[in-house]
């Protein structure tokens, strides 16, 4: 089935997908090999208006839906996925956190870097809270006019080349998720420091780091949501593993159409490699797999419009996508043989990118606790 999209969606797909193919795909493999931050596709970004879609318009957005800007994700991400999660931090996340929770202040301050390039990081992970996020060790006390960061963040999406930081911490000592919440911190801020760049198996081009925190004076101002606010800066990440989907998904679409140019264009045994029946059925399931995950991704951005996801329509969007980029990824490069291990094309890249999605932003086997729960609460009334 053929999703429906506005004549403008498919223009702005269309848009995306020219700048990909004629801009961004040959400079991927760079990115990778030199483990470089890819400010020249950013400033093309930046130039084409597909930074910061999702922010208002008072603020320098577009005011986009949901699913405009993952359909962009999704064409970016076919050809190359650091690009892609750039897009995905520059229209979710973090931003939709400030959005949606943040004062007006902060909007006026932190949405206009967005959409001239900065790409907000959000901070969750640390060295003993990963999937539990609301075990947070970081800390912040009140001083004054000012809170007081300290802590740890590790696997820091845009440490060192991120402007902003959306951190989430524990106020206050206080216990469990009822002390959470999160701070805006400048890059600048003195007491935060890159401490080191993790050696990524993949998306190379954009740094994963520690990020610490020593006694950071945050101005009071950049309180975004105080204790007990964990739902609600919960409910924004939602937009951030369905962006994470849709890049799995770009991914595995781009494995699936090289997969399918090879195999129409390869020759053995005196006919194209797409005849044999083995070969066939590869592509069928690849094609199967993508397919299911488009439509539960585009129904979950369709049904949140201008707003955040519905949460179980994310894990499910995240949980089906993430697992099925690495089957798809992994069974493209096996259709290319030998080729296909080299690193003169782009399917070890993809099949190591995709690697990440089952695990960052949620865990897939976390997502179905979330799933089940869900389920498990409805029974009377199953259909979600």
């Amino acid at each position: 089935m053929r999703f429906p999209l506005t004549a403008e969606q498919e223009a702005v797909r269309a848009r995306a997908r020219a700048l990909a193919d004629q801009e961004f795909r040959d400079r991927a493999a760079r990115w990778d090999e030199r483990e470089e931050y890819p400010w020249e596709n950013v400033k093309q970004l930046v130039e084409a208006g597909l930074m910061g879609m999702t922010i208002p318009a008072p603020y320098g957005g577009q005011g986009r839906p949901l699913l405009d800007v993952l359909l962009v994700i999704e064409e970016v991400a076919r050809v190359c996925g650091v690009t892609a999660r750039i897009l995905v931090d520059s229209n979710l996340g973090a931003v939709g956190a400030i959005v949606h929770h943040g004062t007006e202040a902060q909007k006026r301050k932190y949405l206009p870097r967005v959409v001239r390039g900065d790409k907000p990081a959000i901070a969750i992970t640390e060295p003993r809270a990963g999937s539990a996020a609301s075990d947070l060790e970081t800390r912040a006390e009140r001083d004054g006019d000012a809170w007081v960061l300290s802590g740890v963040k590790r696997w820091i999406t845009g440490a060192g080349v991120s402007q902003t930081y959306v951190v989430y911490c524990r106020f206050d000592d206080i216990p469990g998720a009822a002390g959470d919440g999160a701070l805006i911190d400048d890059a600048d801020t003195p007491g935060l420091a890159v401490a080191r760049r993790e050696r990524a198996m993949g998306m190379r081009g954009i740094p994963e780091g520690e990020v610490r925190f020593d006694h950071c004076r945050v101005p009071g101002e950049n309180l975004l949501l105080p204790a007990g606010g964990f739902g609600r800066l919960m409910s924004a990440y939602n937009g951030q593993r369905l962006g994470a989907a849709a890049l799995a998904l770009g991914l595995a679409q781009g494995a699936l159409e090289a997969a399918v140019q090879h195999a129409r264009e390869r020759e053995q045994f005196g006919q194209p490699i797409g005849h044999f029946q083995g070969l066939r059925w590869m592509v069928a399931d690849m094609a199967l797999q993508v397919e299911a995950a488009r439509q539960l991704i585009y129904r979950a951005g369709a049904n949140a419009g201008h707003g955040l996801p519905d949460m179980i329509e994310a894990a499910m969007a995240k949980t089906v996508a993430s697992e099925m980029a690495v089957r798809v990824t992994n069974d493209a490069l096996q259709v290319f043989g030998a080729s296909g291990y080299s690193r003169d094309l782009p399917l070890e890249r993809m099949v190591r990118d995709a690697r990440m999605f089952p695990i960052g932003g949620g865990t897939v086997q976390m997502l179905r606790n979330v799933v089940a729960g869900a389920w498990l609460g409805r029974l009377d009334s199953p259909g979600l």
